[in-house]
Order: structure tokens, then C-alpha cells, then sequence
């Protein structure tokens, strides 16, 4: 009897350690509706795309973008070749709000040639950050002091903290002169985005626009084009939403999602980051909430790494494990 027991025991430890090792290879992804694929950030040289093949990861998130159309398409035959897809460019930031001509007309030629790489490369969308607000130039709220007010029509922000807000106002006209500036400008770019079949994919940096996730939500609906959608960064959210909470709020919007990690400090001293960017799986993003909340909106698609400082063979194991809802 006694060895009976003990043999069903190693039995039944033997299962779990197998469900164990499947889960972490990918297979508890099994439990959710929707299919996320794994990628990188870097330059589409075949010697990086054989690398991220052999760590197991699907595809890249070009960082090429001044390429033209036919540099582009010899990359996506590499690519093609190797089984690495090209499925972003990341054009990143540029500056639609700057007070000289020259460079506001410069960053739209530069989005432009980067939405017709990304059809060279056979990607369908181009990461974009729209300009930005600097606390060189104006005083900013602490991240944790935001407490948007804005005019649901107009897309007009109104308040950025409760209370007084007289020593934001320099910040409040900047962010305003910035999404004027980011609207006009996407507005002239949608027609270039349809004719290349590209969507221009708004990204939430940390450059101190639309810093709540409903405050971009109505940014991006207000083109009501199919050509302008969110690029959600997991990472560069945490220390003013919970990500679980954001992807709610975009939902069908988001098309792409940029994986990081940030570990809030619990004493955030005034004028500071509130934290930093590590690792994934080392910080405080909810994973396992994350990835049930991207099943909830019936997201199918992509997910960067970026800034990583790990092997790739480690980044693909930790991403194996967040896929898997661990």
C-alpha cells in the first residue's frame, strides 16, 4: 500500500512539472481566445534576423526607417528568406509642434518616407510619437499628480491637476498647441497612410501628451479613419495607469503593443521619474492581468520587446511565459 501511495505521488508530481515546462514554452497561451506574436526592436541585417529566428522570435520592429521603397523590399526578401517578419517600422518621435517651420515641414516628409518604407518592407504600420511637451521648457505635474480635464469636443485640454492649476497654464497652452499641431499634420498624412496601406500607430512615450489613456482614446477617434490607430506601450504607462486598465480603455484601437517593465518607487520624491524601467517580469506590470485584458479587447497581434539589456534567448523565454498569462 505504501509504495502504491508514493508511486501515485511521483506520478502526480511528475504531471504537474510537465504542465510546468509546457506552460512556460507557450502552450498555457492555449487558455485564451486570442494568438500574440514575439518581437524585437533593430536594424533587418541578416545576421540579427538569423538571431532572433534561432531564439524563437516571429518578427521585428524595423528601426530603418529613411530607406527608400526598394532598399526596403531587397530587406523584406532577407527577411522573408530567413521566416522573420517585418511587421513595423518605428519611425518614433518628431516634433509637429515646433515653433520653426522648417522643422514641422521636415518631420512630415519623414513620416512620409517612412510610411512608404514600411510598405517596401511589407509591414502595416508605422510607430509614431506626434511631438511632444518638455520640462525644459514649461513646469510639469509630478506623474502621479495628473488629473486631466479636457473638452470632449475640441480635444482641448482644460486642467491638468486638481485645484489650481495656474502654475501649469504654460503647460496646459503648450500641450494644446501640440495636439492642434499633431491633428493637422496626421490629418494631411491619413491620405499617403491609405494609399500605402499603412496605419500610423500613435504611441503613449513619455512625451507629456494624453498621459490617460482616455484623454488618447479620443485623440486618435477623433480622425475616425482606420488609418490612425494606438501603439500601446505596457511599460511607459505603469506609473500613470495600471496597464490592464489602459487596454480597456483603447481597446480596438491598439495594434500594436510594446512590451516593457517599470518599478514604481513607493516614496517618489517631486521632479522625479517615480521609478524606473527594468526587465520584464522584474517590475510591477501585472502580467498576468495584462495579457487576460488584451484577450478581453480580442487583441491578435504583436509584441515588442524594447530596451531590453537581456540575451535574446532569455527576452523569448520571459515573453513565452507573459503569452502564456504567467
Amino acid at each position: 500500500m505504501t509504495h502504491a501511495i508514493s508511486r501515485r505521488r511521483f506520478m502526480v508530481a511528475g504531471a504537474a512539472a510537465g504542465l510546468g515546462i509546457l506552460a512556460s514554452r507557450g502552450l498555457g497561451a492555449e487558455m485564451f481566445k486570442t494568438k500574440l506574436r514575439k518581437a524585437m526592436i533593430g536594424k533587418p541585417t541578416e545576421d540579427y534576423l538569423k538571431q532572433l529566428k534561432d531564439a524563437g522570435f516571429d518578427g521585428l520592429e524595423c528601426s530603418e526607417w529613411s530607406v527608400t521603397p526598394a532598399e526596403a523590399a531587397a530587406a523584406r526578401k532577407v527577411a522573408d528568406r530567413i521566416g522573420i517578419k517585418i511587421h513595423i517600422v518605428g519611425r518614433g518621435s518628431v516634433m509637429f509642434n515646433s515653433p520653426d517651420p522648417a522643422v514641422a515641414a521636415k518631420a512630415m516628409a519623414e513620416v512620409e518616407t517612412a510610411l512608404r518604407a514600411a510598405q517596401g518592407y511589407g509591414a502595416d504600420a508605422i510607430l509614431l510619437v506626434p511631438g511632444r511637451v518638455s520640462k525644459n521648457d514649461v513646469t510639469l505635474p509630478d506623474p502621479w499628480d495628473f488629473k486631466l480635464e479636457y473638452d470632449q469636443k475640441t480635444g482641448r485640454l482644460v486642467k491638468a491637476v486638481a485645484g489650481d492649476n495656474e502654475k501649469f497654464k504654460a503647460y496646459i497652452e503648450a500641450h494644446n498647441r501640440a495636439v492642434d499641431a499633431a491633428t493637422a499634420a496626421i490629418r494631411k498624412l491619413i491620405p499617403v497612410a491609405e494609399e500605402t496601406k499603412v496605419v500610423i500607430a500613435v504611441e503613449n512615450v513619455w512625451n507629456n501628451l494624453w498621459v490617460k489613456p482616455d484623454y488618447l482614446k479620443l485623440f486618435i477617434s477623433s480622425f475616425q479613419s482606420p488609418w490612425v490607430k494606438a501603439h500601446f506601450d505596457i511599460g511607459n504607462i505603469v506609473r500613470y495607469t495600471p496597464p490592464e486598465d489602459a487596454i480597456r480603455t483603447l481597446g480596438s484601437l491598439i495594434v500594436r503593443c510594446h512590451v516593457k517593465d517599470f518599478k514604481k518607487d513607493p516614496n517618489p520624491n517631486p521632479g522625479t521619474y517615480g521609478g524606473q524601467f527594468v526587465d520584464i517580469r522584474e517590475g510591477g506590470v501585472n502580467w498576468p492581468a495584462v495579457r487576460k485584458a488584451l484577450d478581453d479587447i480580442g487583441y491578435s497581434g504583436w509584441m515588442t520587446i524594447e530596451a531590453s539589456k537581456l540575451p535574446l534567448a532569455e527576452d523569448s523565454k520571459r515573453l513565452d511565459l507573459i503569452i502564456a498569462g504567467q
